[in-house]
């Protein structure tokens, strides 16, 4: 079998597919769920990358669990209530547990419908932009179950409370246009087009320092449940390790030639 997410490397970019087109990309089975972990470890690991983008083979970005398997009761759906919390926390849960962890800012390139745990993930990036074809459910409800991926957790921090609890609850489909206008994505292109926007972005962000970038991410992140104080401190003491740094010093120098700076890995 194919690799379930394909890595491809653009100079300071990484390119991310979801490779199970005949599923629709679902989320699904060990091989998957530990692509993610090994994928995160390599970015991470890895200071000449310093953006990455997420999108999926065929025409859907992610369509979620397998609800094929959900039917059989196989899979992470198989045996007790007990047996398939644990199931989950075995499987899709180290999904967002990796992302929690990704230090190299993201970019969800969503080019078809992105359903269930498949918007929950475009949710686990940093930035989201949409094909003018894509589409967006917190569908769960309409299984007759709940987000079992932290979805209830990230949706309210993407479009706020009352919009996340009435996509959550309603279980409705949204299209690209108005998954702009409630702020889950940030913008809308042509289908043929998307690809080209998100790399472009992610090359925008790559033309910044490395290690600035990731602390960055990691402020973005902190932020959406620590207090004030608590990002003020973690803001000084990173600022310090900044100031410190090779990149600062030839942005600095840049800035007073007025040229473009030049940054190592």
């Amino acid at each position: 079998m194919s690799e379930p997410i394909l890595f491809e490397q653009r100079g300071a970019v990484a390119l991310l597919t979801l490779n199970r087109p005949d599923t629709c990309n679902a989320l699904s089975g060990e091989a998957m769920f530990a692509a993610f972990e090994q994928i995160v470890d390599r970015l991470n690991a890895d200071l000449g990358i310093r953006a990455a983008v997420l999108t999926g083979a065929g025409s859907s970005f992610c369509s979620g669990g397998n609800v094929a398997e959900m039917r059989d009761r196989t899979g992470m759906f198989a045996g007790s209530p007990e047996q398939i919390a644990q199931n989950y926390r075995d499987g899709i849960q180290r999904i967002p547990r990796a992302f929690q962890r990704l230090q190299v800012p993201i970019i969800a390139a969503v080019n078809g419908a992105a359903i269930g745990a498949g918007n929950d993930l475009a949710c686990l990036c940093d930035i989201r932009i949409a094909a003018h074809t894509a589409r967006f459910a917190e569908s769960f409800v309409k299984v007759g179950i709940v987000p079992g991926d932290g979805g209830c957790w990230l949706l309210p921090r993407v479009v706020g409370a009352s919009r996340a609890a009435e996509l959550a609850l309603t279980g409705d489909t949204i299209y690209a246009n108005e998954a702009y206008r409630i702020g889950l994505v940030s913008r809308v292109v042509e289908a043929d087009a998307l690809l080209d926007e998100a790399l472009a972005l992610a090359a925008r962000i790559a033309t910044n320092p490395s290690q600035v970038l990731r602390w960055t991410k990691q402020l973005l992140q902190q932020a959406r449940t620590g207090t004030l104080d608590e990002a003020l401190d973690a803001a000084g003491r990173l600022q310090g390790l900044a100031h410190h740094t090779a990149e600062h010093a030839e942005a600095v120098a840049a800035f007073f030639d007025k040229r473009v700076p030049r940054f190592g890995c």
